[in-house]
């Protein structure tokens, strides 16, 4: 089986090689757009707490609904593609981003807002230069949490027509070719430990800029 797979990375490398540029384009789209988002939101009922139990209520009812019911749901509003995996994929990344943010933030002692404020600092000096930078470490496990889960998801985007390494274990599957869902599956798990990583690099150079302890 291991010498199928690498003869398959050997012979059909183009391949892959397109799929996986496919993979990574429909991945970080939707991980651009939650974490975006997911992170406007988990400011915005951090600092509005009376909308926190609606928004995250909603966003978990919505990351319940499983993914082949969720593509079969917008399939009607947004066709069949690249365009419907992303806004699945990105509605999937929401709760960890919202959830973590919300959390980092409000978990942070009362006593050093204060003194913050005692100092003469804004709410949005408050919010950039101590809320965030105290939250960071969780805010950024709900990145690295939604990083690996979007592109681990991202291989359902094939059973809608979508590009990426889900066609190689799709393929792999119907034709009842081992080596290439083994194939398929192996790059999406590299793939998606080279971004955790990535990640984690991203963050220990912020906490050098914002002058954090590791």
């Amino acid at each position: 089986m291991i010498h199928g797979i690498f003869s398959l990375y050997a012979e059909r490398w183009p391949f892959f090689q397109e799929l996986i540029l496919q993979h990574i384009k429909i991945a970080s789209t939707a991980i651009l757009i939650s974490g975006s988002i997911g992170l406007f939101l988990g400011i915005l009922i951090s600092e509005h707490r009376r909308f926190a139990t609606w928004i995250i209520g909603v966003i978990n009812v919505a990351y319940t609904i499983p993914s082949i019911s969720m593509l079969g749901f917008l399939i009607p509003f947004t066709g069949i593609g690249n365009k419907t995996a992303t806004i699945a994929l990105t509605i999937y990344g929401l709760l960890p981003m919202v959830r973590n943010t919300y959390t980092g933030i409000t978990t942070i002692e009362a006593s050093t807002i204060e003194v913050a404020k005692g100092m003469g600092s804004t709410p949005w000096q408050i919010l950039y230069k101590v809320k965030l930078p105290l939250a960071l470490p969780v805010i950024v496990a709900g990145l690295r949490s939604m990083v690996v889960m979007t592109i681990s998801l991202s291989g359902i985007a094939s059973y809608i027509g979508a590009g990426g390494l889900g066609v190689a274990i799709y393929r792999g599957i119907t034709t009842n070719n081992a080596a290439m869902t083994y194939a398929g599956s192996i790059l999406i798990a590299l793939v998606a430990l080279a971004s955790d990583q990535l990640v984690a690099y991203i963050e220990r150079h912020i906490r050098k800029k914002w002058h954090l302890a590791p």
